[in-house]
């Protein structure tokens, strides 16, 4: 069999394993959210590990640890961060009130599902560290690029919401500051657009058209899943009409200047 599959297929049962482990973790210490941590950890883990087990050309094996890598760093650091000094998402405390007595049952099968993605996105990085063809192009220069806007989006738009947070005299309001002021979601959108780098540091390669079912996927996720809709009715339990104000006003995923400063432009959807 290709080695350029056995992080692959070691992952799969590994990453369950450790999804399970963190359950029971969290049946103790009643914070759902590690599961965000481990997701985040667990791709950058399988990107080195395709990287360094990978068969392709060296030097874009070694792009792939280094963006992959320092995405996971980032996001995984935020996460852990804000686990040691806030009580559980309110995503989480929600899914416990509805749930109830079955909460922990279908918490781990959530769990499992953050598994199987963190090993399915992992594919993009086996595709391109696998893939023999050597030299630069114009679009690994592109991904560069997409790479460094993304991790710069989304560390502005963690730093803005976490100093608005910080101030009591915002407490019960929603943060309209910088980039949420043209997003109501600009952290969802930039790690988005993070999953747009493989796809470009593939065109070219064998298979790499296939990438492009990562960010698909991420869309389809964020959009309508696990990321836009639980955290807006969230915002909505917590914040009532002053977040109703802000979705009037503001774009909820792709980032767009204030309805309120372009009355005349068609809304969009």
């Amino acid at each position: 069999m290709d080695g350029s599959w056995t992080p692959t297929l070691a992952a799969l049962p590994l990453v369950s394993l450790g999804m399970a482990a963190l359950w029971r973790r969290q049946r103790a210490g009643g914070n759902a959210g590690w599961v965000d941590l481990a997701w985040s950890a667990g791709i950058g883990l399988l990107a080195v590990a395709h990287a360094v087990l990978g068969a392709g050309w060296g030097p874009r094996r070694l792009l792939v640890a280094a963006l992959a890598g320092g995405w996971s760093l980032r996001l995984s650091l935020h996460l852990w961060e804000r686990l040691r000094r806030e009580t559980e998402d309110g995503r989480y405390a929600a899914l416990r009130r509805a749930w109830g007595a079955r909460f922990h049952a279908r918490l781990f099968w959530f769990y499992q599902v953050q598994a199987l993605l963190v090993v399915l996105l992992g594919l993009c990085f086996q595709v391109l560290c696998a893939a023999p063809a050597a030299g630069w192009r114009a679009t690994d220069a592109a991904a560069v690029l997409l790479f460094a806007l993304s991790l710069a989006g989304e560390s502005v738009a963690d730093a803005q919401l976490r100093r608005f947070r910080r101030d009591p005299a915002q407490r019960g309001r929603t943060c309209r500051a910088g980039l949420w002021g043209w997003s109501r979601h600009p952290n969802y959108f930039f790690e988005w657009l993070h999953w747009l780098v493989y796809p470009l540091l593939g065109v070219g390669l064998a298979h790499g058209a296939l990438l492009w079912f990562a960010p698909a996927l991420m869309l389809l996720l964020v959009l309508k899943v696990t990321g836009v809709p639980p955290t807006e009715e969230q915002a909505l339990r917590s914040r009532g009409d002053d977040y109703r104000a802000y979705q009037r006003t503001t774009n909820a995923f792709f980032p767009g200047p204030p309805r309120a400063a372009r009355a005349h432009a068609p809304r969009n959807p």
